[in-house]
């Protein structure tokens, strides 16, 4: 398994990408003094509030808040995983990610597998040209070319060895086929070799967040089992992870404010074919937290979309079941349960885009289907049967991470119990082990909190924000505060950006940024370096840096300072000012030794 990517490379990614070219490709910039500007790709704006700073190797949205390196803009603008946006930027530099612990890069055992999986696609796409059958088959579930063409749609020839003949011919070849998960090894007695995984199939391939096909999914065109197969599990493609049409949704939408999540491929082609073009489809697996966690770095609302019939509902339930952790303020969860006998393929084609999608808009929130669902398995009209409902929405609730929507959740089931809200919430918590406790609400996805004043900062903010825009700032501290090793709040994080720019002094924002990226303190540390800065010279940086820090010294007190000098005057000489300090501090503790 590949191991963690140095920082030493992904500095020098940061040292070599330029985020004026990258996020000019992007957004149309415009040059602005020493920096760049647009108008805000993350927010709707008519006025430019967005700025690209080339020096700091940093964005930043005065309108929405948003801000980053170049390696953030890709997780953000493309919603790329941080190890695939590194592998863009890399790919940019004609550079290969190393990993430590020895491992091989990840780009050169997966390229191989990259390239002969765009290559069978390419074959299956040819395949459907010259196949009449594939291409009634599709005609006759109204899918047109041009969705085809979108999404690559392809037939695997009704042969046992198409792709085994057109792509193996040597040991090794065959031995790629089989871990791209497009042939199968023979297993009966005295049989050796390989044959096609995909005959006599339409082929969708399932592409990932840099639209290279990690695998395949396969519908048959006549009767017969399985009537969808999917590609076995790679070193590429976990199905428990990937989904159907993401991709394709994020590059037709400037911004993907919800995302519908179907059953199967054709309703995703469907869907977008007529103009709902967000849409998902789960790969023969239940909705997972591995899914939820990368829908909702895309957006904020999910809407799963079922069957109407008991299957469909207990296919819903599942999806709830884990969905509740990720229900939070700032997110909208709905249920769409479709009429019997329809699926959103047949449904949309029926009825039209504009009638389905206000289905969509009427969709149930899940606090009404979970508790519609919990009623249909108690009797309400008495005691014991509302105390059995409370019972059993007990550890669904516990899942719910505090907040408003928790708080309007149990107002709901309060309801339904006849019950104050505020009872029915000491009794939950009573009863439940390790129940949470009233923190503070998580941040709603995508949210972002407005820049703060920087006059009404605290010292040790000033003097951190400071780093952060100007790291070379540090070389004027002829040494760091004794003070600094407190692990007072603050000082910690402060002290490791001292001692940090203190050895690289040619560090820029973007790459002190990144340091921080995994770390709880990163995300503030990034809104610092979004905020602007009075402080626009080096040297004047240098100058305030010192002075932020002896007020920071005084701050603490006289007695701490004095001892922090006195400690200092064992070790080295002290400068012209901190001598005259150390006099007048000397001088103020005096009188109060005579009293």
């Amino acid at each position: 398994m590949a191991g963690r990517i140095p920082q030493a490379f992904i500095d020098e990614l940061i040292a070599r990408t330029d985020i004026v070219e990258l996020i000019g490709g992007r957004v149309q910039l415009k040059k602005a003094g020493r920096e760049w500007k647009a108008c805000c790709p993350f927010h709707n704006e008519k006025t430019p509030s967005f700025w690209v700073s080339p020096d700091k190797q940093f964005y930043h949205c005065f309108g929405c808040g948003a801000h980053g390196t170049a390696l953030g803009f890709l997780m953000e603008h493309d919603k790329l995983p941080f190890p695939d946006a590194v592998e863009e930027l890399a790919s940019r530099l004609g550079l290969e990610v190393p990993r430590e612990g020895g491992d091989a890069p990840r780009t050169r055992p997966g390229e191989d597998l990259y390239e002969l999986l765009a290559s069978v696609t390419q074959f299956y796409r040819d395949s459907l040209r010259e196949s009449k059958r594939a291409k009634a088959y599709l005609e006759g579930r109204g899918i047109t070319a041009e969705s085809c063409v979108k999404f690559a749609v392809g037939y695997a020839p009704d042969a046992w060895d198409a792709v085994l003949r057109r792509f193996g011919g040597s040991a090794a070849r065959e031995r790629a086929l089989l871990e791209a998960g497009l042939v199968v090894e023979r297993s009966g007695k005295g049989e050796s070799g390989c044959y096609d995984r995909f005959r006599d199939r339409v082929m969708f391939p399932i592409r990932d967040a840099r639209g290279r096909p990690i695998a395949f999914g396969g519908r048959i065109l006549d009767q017969g089992e399985p009537k969808y197969l999917n590609s076995p599990e790679t070193a590429l493609f976990h199905k428990g992870r990937e989904l159907y049409g993401l991709y394709e949704a994020r590059q037709a939408l400037r911004k993907v404010e919800r995302l519908l999540v179907v059953e199967g491929y054709v309703d995703v082609v469907r869907l977008a074919q007529s103009g709902i073009a967000w849409s998902v489809a789960t790969l023969g697996t239940a909705t997972t937290p591995e899914h939820l966690n990368r829908l909702f770095r895309v957006t904020s609302e999910l809407v799963f979309c079922f069957d109407g019939d008991t299957a469909g509902r207990n296919a819903a339930w599942r999806a709830l079941e884990n969905a509740l952790e990720h229900a939070r303020d700032g997110r909208q969860l709905r249920f769409l349960f479709l009429p019997e006998g329809h699926d959103p393929d047949t449904l949309v084609g029926e009825e039209g885009a504009a009638a389905f999608e206000a289905r969509v808009a009427g969709a149930v929130p899940i606090s009404e289907f979970l508790v519609g669902q919990l009623v249909t398995r108690t009797d309400l009209s008495s005691i014991d049967g509302r105390a059995r409902l409370a019972e059993l929405a007990r550890p669904l609730l516990a899942r719910v991470p505090p907040g408003v929507y928790r708080e309007l959740l149990v107002e709901h089931l309060a309801e339904a119990v006849r019950m104050p809200a505020g009872r029915l919430e000491q009794l939950l918590r009573a009863r439940v082990p390790g129940a949470r406790g009233t923190a503070a609400p998580p941040q709603p996805a995508g949210a972002r909190r407005p820049p703060r004043s920087a006059g009404r900062q605290p010292l040790l903010t000033q003097a951190i924000q400071l780093l952060l825009h100007h790291p070379g700032a540090a070389q004027s501290v002829t040494a760091v505060p004794a003070w600094v090793a407190g692990e007072q709040k603050g000082f910690p994080v402060l002290r490791e950006l001292l001692e940090t720019t203190r050895a690289e002094p040619r560090l820029s924002t973007a790459q002190l940024i990144e340091r921080w990226r995994e770390r709880p303190e990163g995300a503030r540390l990034a809104e610092l370096a979004g905020e602007e800065s009075l402080v626009r010279d080096a040297r004047a940086a240098g100058r305030e840096l010192v002075s932020l820090l002896e007020r920071i010294g005084l701050e603490l007190g006289p007695g701490k300072r004095l001892d922090e000098l006195i400690a200092a005057s064992r070790e080295r000489r002290l400068s012209d000012d901190e001598q005259k300090e150390f006099q007048g501090l000397l001088g103020a503790k005096a009188p109060a030794r005579k009293r």
